[in-house]
């Protein structure tokens, strides 16, 4: 694991350094624009015409403790026999690496499509109840997440080429690249390796799942803001029997540009998500997850129960843009969450960090390659 992690940062150092060495041609952020946007989020505004646009994050997450509701749960209190409220596995806390590829093409001034991807890593401690005959140990999990497919189609802008206010619609498809069989393979309770992991221990949905979303921007030197919103549905059953909750996605952001080449800025992040359908079918067929591998028996641990999943987070993160060169912008994003009403017992957010690495790319038809100057009121 530690191996993987190592490649995947050397990687991404490579990339960043051809980025870096890529010719520039005007200041990243162009007036058709309307402005910037954190990185973090997805859907920003639609750059100009015959444009490509690459971004690559890193992103570390922490999580835990334990929360049912609103109250945080010490996992020692609920690790027992399988009796319905203690269980012999109990999570204590989790970390998340995941690397983000994307990129886009805009095609007019009002449309867009953008593609992107992950590949994740996931670490989970698990306490172990002594009856069982095991001993604690670090759960663990990693691949290549769905694909996103979208499409951005702006609906209004006050002016074509420097608008101070702009709205669009976002829409497309997350596409099942990720697995949904990933199983045991380090646990140290007897006949567990090779059993199927808990849900959120899995790479994707396992459905072509619709998107759809809307955004607003607005500007005033030295100002950017917006919102965006966004839905992604689980409409139908993957192959294992089961789909995700219904997710939807609120931001609100503000940014300020305190130098030619920095951009401080401030959000309010909100997610709400439903809990799973019901158990995969080696759960609700074959008894995995369950004591004496019997389907009507109490589950091992509360990640193996569908109803543990899902609720309303929100969160505020704080970020700065810097620009190493023109068409280039390096942020960094540190989220913290200030009210969770989970349905758990599951392992609440602690914080998160974003390491983000942007360019555009303009090809001889864009305005830009042929001499197209934004105004210098509208910032880098």
């Amino acid at each position: 694991m530690f191996r993987r992690k190592v490649f995947i940062l050397i990687l991404n150092l490579v990339v960043l350094l051809w980025a870096s060495l890529a010719q520039a041609y005007v200041g990243l952020c162009c007036a058709h624009c309307g402005g910037n946007m954190p990185l973090n989020l997805s859907g920003g505004g639609i750059p100009e015409p015959k444009e490509f646009r690459f971004k690559m994050s890193e992103m570390f997450m922490e999580m835990g403790p334990l929360r049912d509701g609103t109250s945080d749960i010490l996992s020692t209190t609920i690790v027992g026999a399988a009796n319905g409220t203690t269980f012999p596995a109990v999570p204590r806390a989790m970390q998340q690496y995941m690397t983000m590829i994307g990129g886009a093409y805009s095609f007019s001034d009002d449309f867009a499509l953008m593609a992107m991807t992950n590949y994740t890593i996931n670490e989970m401690q698990m306490e172990i109840f002594a009856g069982v005959g095991g001993n604690n140990f670090t759960m663990t999990s990693s691949g290549i997440g769905d694909i996103t497919l979208l499409g951005k189609y702006r609906l209004y802008a006050n002016d074509n080429l420097v608008p101070t206010k702009q709205a669009a619609v976002l829409f497309g498809l997350s596409l099942p690249t990720g697995d949904i069989h990933k199983k045991f393979t380090n646990n140290t309770v007897t006949n567990q390796n090779g059993t199927i992991l808990p849900f959120k221990m899995q790479m994707g949905s396992g459905t072509v799942d619709p998107i759809i979303g809307l955004t607003y921007q607005g500007s005033r030197d030295p100002f950017w803001w917006g919102l965006n919103t966004q839905l992604e549905a689980h409409v139908y059953d993957n192959e294992q029997g089961y789909h995700r909750g219904q997710e939807f996605r609120y931001d609100f952001y503000a940014m300020k540009q305190v130098h030619d080449n920095w951009v401080v800025q401030a959000q309010l992040n909100g997610w709400y998500e439903g809990h799973f359908s019901r158990e995969p079918y080696e759960g609700r067929i074959n008894g995995e997850g369950h004591a004496g591998f019997n389907p009507q028996n109490n589950f091992l641990s509360p990640l193996f129960d569908p109803h543990n999943y899902g609720g309303h987070k929100v969160a505020i993160s704080l970020g700065v843009q810097f620009q190493p060169i023109p068409l280039h912008v390096m942020e960094l994003t540190a989220t913290l969450p200030i009210h969770q009403d989970l349905n758990g017992p599951q392992l609440r957010d602690n914080w998160m960090m974003q390491l983000s690495y942007y360019m555009e790319i303009p090809t001889k038809k864009s305005r830009r390659y042929k001499g197209f100057k934004p105004p210098k009121e509208l910032g880098f």
